[in-house]
């Protein structure tokens, strides 16, 4: 393995579209949502380690799921877990990973990955992340990888790159926002846009300078830890600041001003697994196109439905169609695939209604 190659692993998202399986206590990414034994976060983290070194993967996560990470992910240690003590998006906790790494090994490249999507070829994965990494070790360029629209989905950002670009990588020419049906519609008209993956590589030393261009006051927050960071000072040092840090995504501090970005269109099939929909689209079916995940199910007239439940419990289901039937210990959903937008909506109302303990 090329002892230059980083990841950090994006694990503290709550996933509440996913209720009620995902739970601010324990949410998606510690569950095996496809039902094939392991976790998304356990599949995500064996997919770097193939060519990433065990003790270079580092798990960017909320202090309250350090516990769950050291349990799922028995190869990493309590050093590779960084720990944020308060929610301040992702630009923060990238700079902070990057300059813990720089401290390591100035001549790092890194990818920066969640660790919630669902990817199948994870050759082709590792040979687009190489091929990017290729580029960020010889320019100080910025990377992304970029999926190819399959229809006009609303609910990803976009990535415009400029036509005239040839093969292989491309130059971004600007993100856009999540747009409406109908400029998504424009948008894979014109051939040149792809989904936004959130999937990053950069070299530590061109995203740490980027932010010191763009983003100097955050620069100046992280860099007072320098002498620390990687030292047993240094989550006394981050609890004291990190709460002081801009609440700001990576793609409004960086990548929106940077003019040197590139994209590859991923060669690989993706999913960003975030509702139950999406989930849905890549379980296998039964006889009735109905997705079922540990139950055993006894169907009559019900088809294109998302069933889940304890192993091996039995649901009976009867006359309902393009439903998300979810069975979790004190939680029964009900609700039907066309409003799955609506579940964080829900939450507030059970919150409201019968408190935190089922949220």
């Amino acid at each position: 393995m090329n002892k230059n190659y980083y990841a950090v692993l994006m694990a503290g998202g709550v996933g509440s579209r996913f209720w009620p399986m995902s739970t601010t206590d324990n949410p998606k990414q510690f569950h095996d949502m496809l039902g094939t034994g392991d976790t998304l976060i356990q599949k995500t983290f064996k997919r770097l380690n193939k060519f990433v070194p065990t003790e270079q993967i580092l798990i960017l996560t909320n202090e309250r799921y350090n516990d769950l990470v050291l349990q799922q992910l028995p190869l990493v240690k309590q050093d590779q877990v960084v720990l944020e003590p308060a929610m301040r998006n992702t630009a923060p906790c990238i700079l902070y990973a990057a300059l813990k790494i720089q401290k390591q090994n100035p001549d790092a490249v890194m990818i920066v990955a969640p660790s919630d999507h669902w990817i199948e070829d994870e050759t082709a994965f590792a040979n687009d992340v190489k091929q990017c990494f290729d580029k960020c070790e010889k320019e100080d360029v910025l990377c992304t990888l970029g999926i190819k629209p399959t229809f006009p989905n609303t609910g990803f950002g976009y990535i415009e790159f400029e036509k005239a670009s040839g093969v292989g990588l491309k130059k971004v020419h600007q993100f856009r926002e999540k747009p409406d049906y109908e400029t998504a519609k424009d948008f894979i008209a014109q051939g040149n846009f792809l989904w936004n993956a959130g999937i990053f590589m950069w070299s530590v030393t061109t995203i740490i300078n980027a932010f010191k261009k763009y983003q100097a006051s955050e620069f100046a927050l992280f860099e007072k830890g320098i002498a620390v960071y990687n030292t047993k000072d240094e989550q006394a040092f981050i609890n004291e600041n990190y709460p002081k840090a801009e609440n700001i995504s990576i793609d409004y501090a960086i990548l929106e001003p940077s003019k040197h970005i590139f994209v590859l269109p991923a060669t690989f099939d993706w999913n960003d697994l975030g509702t139950w929909g999406s989930l849905y689209d890549k379980l296998d079916k039964d006889e009735h196109h109905n997705a079922v995940v540990n139950s055993k199910v006894l169907s009559q007239d019900a088809s294109g439905n998302m069933i889940r439940s304890s192993k091996d419990k039995i649901i009976v289901v009867d006359g309902l169609k393009d439903y998300i039937i979810v069975d979790k210990e004190d939680v029964l959903l009900i609700y039907p695939k066309s409003k799955e937008q609506d579940i964080k909506q829900v939450l507030v109302k059970i919150k409201n209604k019968f408190g935190n303990q089922y949220t």
